[in-house]
């Protein structure tokens, strides 16, 4: 079975719009592949039972979490790396109080050995239905029109409404709502992770 991917615009940062648009792929995925699959095909793959197999990769999950807890790199032969990254809570200059304190676990990055890379070998790619992905970007006077016919049957917008409504991709359509905010066009009713915006009259 092919990859299947849709191609999507890089953002340009202000200092670069003027430059011609240029594109990435993203995947979509075909589904995906749970711990009952692997486990099945572990044990056909050699003599363990099931059971045995689930009790392994149960000590496995535990094994790495408390390693990786303590900061070191894990690797596993055949598969890759896992190392655990930080983040701050918020922003810490050098004069912060306690900065310690305002450290945590952002996620665990990994990197694949050249031998599940290989195990992968060479892939088909198929894209999908091709996105309009060259269409003249919308004018902020077309955003206002179409924000002004979509609140006139209903009483909020979402994110993704707000996608759905311009054909934007993520961070585009987070720039332009950002703009519309700070020019008071629209108000967050909701919270920051989860807003619902208005019309502000």
């Amino acid at each position: 079975m092919a990859i299947l991917f849709d191609w999507y615009e890089n953002p340009k940062t202000k200092d670069r719009q003027d430059e011609e648009m240029t594109l990435h792929p993203r995947i979509r995925l075909n589904g995906s592949t749970d711990t009952a699959a692997l486990r099945r095909f572990i044990q056909e793959y050699c003599s363990l039972t099931e059971t045995d197999v689930l009790a392994v990769l149960d000590a496995l999950s535990h094994f790495m979490g408390r390693e990786l807890g303590e900061g070191r790199q894990v690797h596993l032969d055949g598969i890759g790396y896992f190392r655990p990254t930080l983040t701050c809570t918020e922003p810490v200059k050098v004069d912060t109080k306690r900065k310690s304190t305002k450290v945590k676990l952002k996620g665990i990055t990994f990197r694949p050995d050249i031998a599940l890379r290989s195990e992968v070998g060479n892939i088909k790619v198929k894209p999908l239905k091709q996105r309009d992905v060259l269409r003249k970007p919308l004018t902020p006077e077309e955003i206002d029109k179409l924000l002004e016919k979509f609140f006139s049957t209903h009483d909020f917008m979402m994110k993704g409404d707000f996608y759905s409504l311009t054909g934007m991709t993520r961070t585009t359509a987070t720039r332009h709502i950002r703009r519309l905010c700070e020019e008071g066009k629209l108000e967050n009713k909701g919270l920051q992770k989860q807003p619902i915006y208005v019309l502000k009259k």
